[in-house]
């Protein structure tokens, strides 16, 4: 072999780890059409029927809970077009978002029971700090991802004990209000557990998600998505519109 032609060989052999390692893709399938129709049908009515509840009880404080809803439109695009940027943003962005959104309106929700049944002194709460994650999952970029992810789980985290704290607590030393009885604080407080139970889970499968890389299994297969992101946080939508937490509204105000 000629020396040129040993130095080509070199070359090319160098260069091919590299070309690997920067094999991105936005999608490595074509997103299916069907999926996310009645994905989006159903976040659609689920949407409809809070923005109604928060309208009817006076919640708007849940809002942000009401637009985690808006994320696969996005999906539908992609499907015609797997290449386009528009769509895979749309899709990314507001998927990421959500799940902290949710967060967000479930924190505000322990705060004002912990307010309604008199119970602050009870509480380890501290006000505003779960809605730091928010901004960090809503930015492109996958490091950036990954640690707005571990952040997320970690102040949800610190929620989940937060409020297994409190309970244990008001079990034991019950505040008036809690034995009256006039907040059905039991109901919320375990509404509270299965919702963040949910949530948690699907930030653990989105970081486990980002940690295998863009070539990795779970990106690279539809259906994980739709198992541990799109079924999750509809289970979440659904809870709260058969359980909502219009009564704990009428109540706050009705003890102030």
């Amino acid at each position: 072999m000629s020396p040129g032609a040993l130095l080509a060989s070199q070359n090319t052999t160098a260069t091919a780890p590299q070309a690997i390692a920067y094999d991105f893709r936005l999608y490595r399938y074509t997103p299916s059409l069907e999926v996310p129709i009645v994905t989006v049908v159903v976040f659609a009515i689920l949407t409809g029927y809070h923005a109604f509840l928060i309208k009817r009880h006076q919640s708007f404080y849940f809002t942000a809970f009401t637009v985690g809803g808006l994320c696969y439109a996005g999906r539908i695009w992609s499907h015609y077009d797997t290449m386009a940027i528009g769509g895979f943003v749309i899709q990314a962005i507001l998927i990421l978002v959500a799940p902290a959104l949710y967060a967000a309106s479930i924190y505000m929700i322990l705060a004002r029971l912990i307010r309604a049944i008199n119970a602050q002194q009870l509480s380890i709460l501290v006000a505003g700090a779960f809605r730091r994650p928010e901004h960090l999952t809503s930015i492109i970029g996958e490091k950036i991802i990954i640690t707005g992810l571990f952040v997320q789980i970690a102040f949800f985290g610190f929620f989940i004990i937060t409020t297994i704290t409190f309970h244990y607590k008001l079990i034991n030393n019950p505040t008036p209000a809690a034995v009256a009885r006039i907040i059905r604080w039991k109901r919320h407080i375990y509404i509270l557990y299965t919702t963040s139970s949910l949530i948690l889970v699907r930030s653990i499968v989105r970081v486990i998600e980002y940690l295998q890389g863009n070539g990795g299994y779970l990106i690279s297969h539809e259906a994980f998505l739709y198992v541990f992101d799109a079924l999750l946080m509809v289970s979440v939508m659904v809870i709260f519109a058969i359980w909502y937490i219009g009564d704990l509204e009428q109540e706050w105000e009705t003890v102030q």
